[in-house]
């Protein structure tokens, strides 16, 4: 079932991330939240914004001289775009070879095994 949600750059997706976290939220207090992880201009960080706003993944509302910006897409629609394109594109839609892929190069810990097994017991039961 493909997922119905704007193709997001993975520049844009940091700016969501600061969006999700907080909103509604000024163009200023994203580049503030962005500074501590990335040196970016304001101009780079409106130009995200500006096509953020276009792709309809965000909508402003006018507060004076400013704009709060708001996200109109969910972070579980974008998640579930992404997961699904990477499993399509990598392991042709199986989950199954993607987390073997995972387990082969000693990326899953004790408890995201343990997880997994948890989350296999509850599909089992429905």
């Amino acid at each position: 079932m493909p997922i119905d949600a704007p193709s997001i750059s993975a520049a844009e997706s940091v700016v969501m991330e600061v969006v999700w976290k907080a909103h509604p939220i000024t163009s200023e207090e994203i580049l503030a939240a962005l500074q501590r992880e990335r040196d970016w201009q304001v101009s780079t960080v409106k130009t995200l914004l500006s096509r953020l706003m276009k792709k309809g993944a965000l909508r402003a509302e006018k507060d004076g001289r400013r704009h709060l910006y708001s996200p109109t897409l969910k972070r579980e629609e974008w998640l579930a775009k992404e997961s699904e394109g990477l499993l399509d594109r990598l392991f042709g839609g199986k989950v199954a070879p993607f987390v073997a892929h995972f387990s082969k190069h000693g990326k899953l810990a004790r408890k995201d095994i343990a997880e997994l097994k948890r989350l296999i017991e509850q599909l089992d039961e429905r």
